[in-house]
């Protein structure tokens, strides 16, 4: 749809927002689930302290339910956003987000912050699926793709600079400071929303909710070979990625003595991820999603390997942990995009509920796997190198069944 039609679908009570708030909107309401996520990273000895949490393998379930909050909430925000709207749905779930955010600075235990990290994460569910619906509904084809680029450039840094940005905080407040300031950027995010936002569904395109259509492309999505294949493929790999981040604190904190200057080396991997969504934007339309995503996938195995034997033979000092995980981070972002594109390509009739299922399947599944390898961290890193490899080579194997064994290779001829 061109950007005049999808001006006129707006609500009557918004006037029409130019292209550059556009896209700084979306990006924001984007960003508020990446930091919501990592900039708590510093402030987990913290937390520990505060609530006598004596393992500090527990102080990971700070991450962990905002994540399963998240992956929870995504199974429902797409049916409703296809049947209410975008903007209701949004609203409320960015109104979740900040009334978690005022539970998290009250709370007076640690399974009480746990509530509210759930609550925030099922609040950035709306956030995450819907901001994409917005853009969809509003552009097609170059425009489309270049709102996209844009706002993800916004939530690739976000992650980046997240932990230093938290860090920034403790050193003038305690961990709950980090909670005002999340609660403040919800609630502006929140109030731009409302007074700028139109609504982008017309009411001609709105899908029913009833349960047998919702059931059927719930159906249509999971018995897809190759959607329920690259979602569970991906569901691997963020594992091995929440793995990383769930234990990143410890890591750099108790093997590598890192202290404070942790969350630089934490953005100095991070930005790995960065440069590859640049180069996956630029090779794409000429290499394909197949030939990149494969080949990304074959280097993280590498790395997996790599460390894995380091590390069994004691020689992965700090230097080469920081060249192999931001070599993960690069063939993370090379990889995941490409697999969310070859998932939801065959569900163009069903996107909306497509999307969100294939949203909370690779969370949910990350986030079991990500747990599984966090909480057997033992003060090595060969529980994390272990469970890297292995998870990646689950992968791999779920993409050639997928693929039938053909790695690397379009499945269709390029149009002349």
């Amino acid at each position: 749809m061109s950007d005049v039609n999808a001006d006129s679908w707006v609500s009557s009570g918004h006037r029409p927002m130019g292209f550059f708030e556009f896209v700084i909107v979306i990006a924001s309401i984007m960003a508020l689930n990446p930091l919501a996520m990592d900039m708590m990273l510093p402030a987990l000895p913290n937390i520990g302290t505060s609530f006598g949490i004596a393992v500090a393998n527990h102080l990971q379930l700070v991450l962990s339910t905002f994540l399963i909050g998240f992956g929870a909430g995504q199974f429902i925000m797409g049916p409703l956003s296809d049947r209410f709207g975008r903007r209701p749905v949004l609203l409320g779930g960015m109104t979740v987000y900040a009334v978690a955010s005022v539970l998290a600075i009250a709370a007076p235990s640690f399974e009480t912050l746990l509530l509210a990290r759930a609550l925030q994460g099922f609040g950035t569910a709306a956030t995450r699926v819907i901001a994409t619906s917005i853009v969809r509904d509003c552009y097609v084809g170059r425009r489309m793709a270049s709102v996209m680029s844009l706002a993800m450039m916004v939530f690739i840094a976000v992650p980046v600079i997240a932990p230093s940005f938290g860090q920034a905080v403790l050193l003038v407040t305690q961990w709950r400071g980090i909670f005002v300031v999340l609660m403040l950027y919800g609630l502006l995010a929140l109030a731009w929303s409302v007074l700028r936002l139109p609504e982008t569904l017309p009411e001609s395109e709105r899908r029913s909710l009833a349960p047998t259509d919702v059931l059927s492309a719930f159906r249509q999505t999971i018995t897809h070979r190759q959607t329920i294949g690259y979602a569970l493929a991906a569901g691997c790999v963020i594992g091995a990625l929440f793995a990383f981040v769930f234990s990143a604190q410890q890591v750099f904190t108790d093997i590598y003595h890192l202290g404070r200057y942790f969350p630089l080396a934490f953005a100095a991997i991070a930005f790995g991820t960065a440069i590859a969504g640049f180069l996956n934007a630029r090779l794409v339309g000429r290499l394909g999603m197949r030939v990149i995503s494969h080949g990304a996938l074959t280097l993280y195995a590498v790395v997996a390997g790599v460390m894995l034997i380091t590390e069994s033979l004691n020689m992965l000092p700090l230097p080469l942990f920081m060249v192999l995980s931001a070599l993960m981070m690069f063939s993370f972002g090379m990889m995941v995009a490409n697999f969310t594109a070859l998932a939801m390509e065959p569900q163009g009739h069903i996107a909306g509920t497509a999307s969100s299922l294939y949203g909370s399947i690779t969370t949910l599944v990350g986030i079991v796997v990500g747990m599984v390898i966090g909480q057997s961290f033992d003060g090595t890193l060969l529980p994390f190198a272990t469970g890297f490899f292995l998870s990646t080579l689950a992968a791999l194997a779920i993409v050639l069944v997928v693929e039938k064994g053909r790695l690397f290779k379009p499945h269709h001829r390029p149009v002349a």
